[in-house]
């Protein structure tokens, strides 16, 4: 018996009864002869750890444009501390963790640069619409690896897939993840944001700590025991014999549906960011009618195997972007470059 084998029996005996087992994985779309040592999932988790779309992530928004500070989140840091809290419930809940993690680590590779901003402009003109979660799917499908993608298991694929839930029902049986862990990543995901970007909002000086609703701070004055009431109350919600779904209790979801509406409306859609959106908009906009001209300079960056129409391509190329290389190549395309006079 492998090392491998010994870890799936032991999920078996350990593991709830709901837990999605690595034995049982529905596979991948590539046959591949497994690990000897790690599971398939462990195998995904650390694929994409080491994939390039995931340390591009140090260097892309999540709500501020190119931060200079030292502590604003990144996408990268976002994506660790969603991992942390997911690592969490589904430890409790005697989850799949090594699933729930390669979600997690995997569920943003595909955000563009300038956040959410990005994500709005390349849906607009990008051929079919764009939507981060798909980038995502299509990251690890197809544009790692010189056009191989990663070949991950259905289970890490769907979990990505339906991480999403934007200003919709987070628990809405619609676009639900097939597995538990899936789920737990979907609601990780908003309990990691709604509390890092307040914090990062007042540091920022966006927000003042006295025009926060006070309602927000019942559950815990600091991020860290917000963090905690929210998780608990996951698990609590959740934890049963016969687990069908990952839950909330209804006081918990009525302030964290508040706290996200109150951060769509005064941060991610406020006067502040709306002004540096309109910059970001025209940086992408006019790199995308730049790259359409001149593809051949996209197309150095991908395997003559793709296939796909040049808008698609072109989509690709400014969507894995970070920050400040879409800020370097407009710099270079069109700001006037210095003389260099001796």
């Amino acid at each position: 018996m492998t090392i491998r084998q010994q870890t799936e029996e032991i999920e078996k005996n350990i593991l709830h009864p709901c837990a999605c087992l690595s034995s049982e994985s529905r596979g991948r779309k590539r046959k591949e002869k497994p690990c000897e040592i790690r599971t398939c999932f462990q195998r995904d988790r650390d694929r994409i750890l080491h994939s390039k779309s995931f340390r591009r992530l140090k260097h892309k928004t999540q709500v501020f444009l190119a931060p200079r500070g030292d502590h604003y989140r990144t996408r990268l840091t976002h994506t660790l501390e969603v991992s942390q809290i997911a690592r969490t419930i589904a430890r409790a809940l005697r989850l799949n963790e090594d699933l729930t993690e390669a979600i997690a680590l995997g569920h943003d590779l595909g955000h563009t640069p300038f956040g959410h901003a990005g994500e709005d402009i390349l849906r607009e003109i990008c051929p079919g619409g764009f939507e981060h979660y798909r980038q995502s799917l299509r990251v690890v499908d197809i544009l790692e690896r010189n056009g191989r993608g990663l070949n991950l298991t259905f289970e890490v694929r769907d979990g990505i897939l339906k991480h999403s839930k934007g200003k919709g029902d987070i628990f809405c049986s619609r676009g639900k993840s097939e597995t538990l862990e899936g789920q737990i990543v979907r609601i990780s995901d908003v309990i990691a944001y709604v509390n890092h970007d307040l914090n990062d909002a007042v540091r920022a000086g966006v927000l003042k700590r006295s025009t926060i609703p006070s309602r927000f701070f019942k559950i815990g004055e600091s991020q860290s025991k917000r963090i905690d009431s929210m998780v608990k109350d996951v698990i609590y919600c959740t934890s049963s014999p016969d687990m069908e779904e990952i839950g909330m209790s209804e006081k918990m979801k009525d302030i964290t549906y508040a706290l996200r509406d109150f951060l769509y409306k005064n941060v991610y859609e406020g006067d502040v960011s709306k002004k540096e959106f309109r910059k970001a908009r025209k940086i992408l906009l006019d790199l995308y009618n730049y790259y359409m001209e001149h593809t051949e300079e996209v197309f150095r960056e991908f395997p003559k195997e793709m296939t796909a129409e040049k808008e698609r391509i072109v989509c690709d190329f400014i969507a894995g972007m970070t920050d400040r290389f879409a800020l370097m190549m407009y710099e270079q395309h069109f700001l006037p470059q210095p003389w260099m006079v001796f």
